[in-house]
């Protein structure tokens, strides 16, 4: 792994929290993610499974963890198996853990071969009344492809049908939406390393650059700051393509006069950032993208201002609804008649402002969470308002990723420039000295 060790204690404590929501003499089983095919013999970067990853620290493919609190056989309330390694795939593949070194990662004493599993596992579950397996729960999200914890899932349900099956994820989505100072301390990482990314664009950027160059500068800064890469496929897109939201070609070339949203995160240690910002490519405003991005910067700053315990996402989604309507009509784009005329279920504003203003933000960019639940001290956001004026070659998006706590949100990328003055300052200093 590029990045650091981190502490094994950070691990214990969420196996252990995840371990008191357990129904008695219950078993759970989490598996690693596959290593996906991309084409030929050729696989896809290996990223690991975020909840095996959120209760073990053990980042590397063919990984199985298993709890059992109540285990009645002395020494099995939690265990591991790992990949046996061997001269070929050390070879052609490199280093594997050695049981030492999954043990130092992840705190779990026992470390078994993945090849004895079969055996321990079987005798664990006869141990146990109930099994916990752990399947992507994502409500936004159906994949036809099967993971790892399905197929095993499968198995488990065919092999022993007469244990009772629960479900891991309600238990790790209430447990991983808040953020132990462990790890914020983890994600503030990958934003300083985002910061530095950022800061390299805008002494990059001009006239005549291609988006994909932009992105290269940006994954150079990442991995030489020791981030796995990008924490999500990056959105660099000049002009019009700034209104495209989830836009990825990166392919054409940033124009004189026009804007350049940027849309990018680093991960580090498998946490994730995720921030946007949106440049002249120029190095100046005209008046009336100022006027448009002074207008998104104020949204910005109301919305942080309401991310505080006891609030729910849907009540800021319509509080945010409501400042972003009071700026469209600032800035022409709506007016009274069409604020009177408006779908309650469909408001005017949505014309230009699309999308969400927040999302969980941790081990994933979307983060796991049950979005009906009240905001609480110790989650991570994200707080990324737009405006999208397609026929004005208008798209700008700011986004900061904002911490809950009992006093006031604080702001994880308040030192990363989003003021337009600092921007334009910050891109015109070459030419100035």
């Amino acid at each position: 792994m590029k990045y650091e060790p981190l502490s094994p204690e950070l691990f214990k404590l969420n196996r252990q929290r995840f371990a008191r929501k357990m129904t008695s003499d219950s078993i759970a089983i989490f598996h690693s993610n596959d290593l996906m095919p991309r084409n030929g013999d050729v696989f896809y970067p290996f990223r690991q499974n975020s909840g095996l990853f959120y209760l073990s620290g053990l980042d590397q493919a063919e990984t199985v963890v298993v709890l059992f609190p109540d285990c009645i056989k002395e020494g099995f309330h939690e265990l591991a198996f790992i990949q046996r390694t061997n001269d070929y795939l050390a070879t052609w593949e490199g280093h594997k853990y050695t049981k030492e070194e999954a043990r130092k990662a992840s705190g779990i004493e026992k470390i078994y071969w993945l090849d004895e599993m079969d055996n321990i596992l079987h005798e664990l579950i006869l141990l146990a009344k109930r099994v916990y397996i752990n399947l992507n729960e994502n409500d936004r999200f159906h994949s036809e492809v099967p993971s790892r914890d399905m197929r095993a899932a499968h198995r488990l349900t065919d092999q022993y049908p007469g244990h009772k099956y629960h479900r891991a994820q309600p238990i790790l989505k209430k447990l991983m939406m808040i953020k132990s100072p462990y790890e914020v301390e983890i994600i503030k990482h990958a934003i300083n390393i985002t910061g530095k990314a950022f800061h390299r664009v805008l002494e990059f950027v001009e006239p005549g650059r291609m988006e994909f160059e932009i992105e290269a500068e940006i994954t150079y800064e990442f991995i030489r700051n020791r981030a796995n890469g990008h924490a999500y496929h990056p959105i660099i897109a000049s002009g019009k393509n700034g209104c495209v939201l989830h836009y990825s070609q990166n392919d054409q070339m940033c124009k004189a006069g026009d804007l350049l949203l940027l849309d990018f995160g680093a991960e580090y240690a498998n946490y994730a950032s995720d921030m946007t910002r949106t440049i002249p490519v120029s190095g100046q405003f005209t008046p009336r993208q100022r006027e448009i991005y002074d207008a998104v910067l104020r949204v910005m700053e109301a919305a942080r201002s309401m991310l505080v315990p006891g609030n729910t996402l849907e009540e800021y989604q319509r509080e945010v609804g409501k400042t972003m309507e009071k700026e469209l009509i600032k800035l022409k784009l709506l007016n009274k008649t069409d604020i009177k005329n408006q779908d309650p279920t469909h408001p005017a504003y949505k014309k230009y402002f699309m999308h969400g203003t927040s999302h969980h933000l941790g081990l994933d960019v979307h983060d796991l969470s049950n979005r009906y639940d009240p905001i609480l001290a110790g989650m991570v956001f994200t707080c990324e308002p737009g405006i999208y004026v397609p026929e004005e070659n208008i798209g700008i998006r700011l986004e900061n990723d904002i911490l809950v706590t009992d006093t006031h949100p604080i702001d994880l990328m308040s030192q990363i420039p989003v003021e337009a003055e600092e921007i334009e300052e910050l891109m015109n200093a070459g030419v100035l000295h």
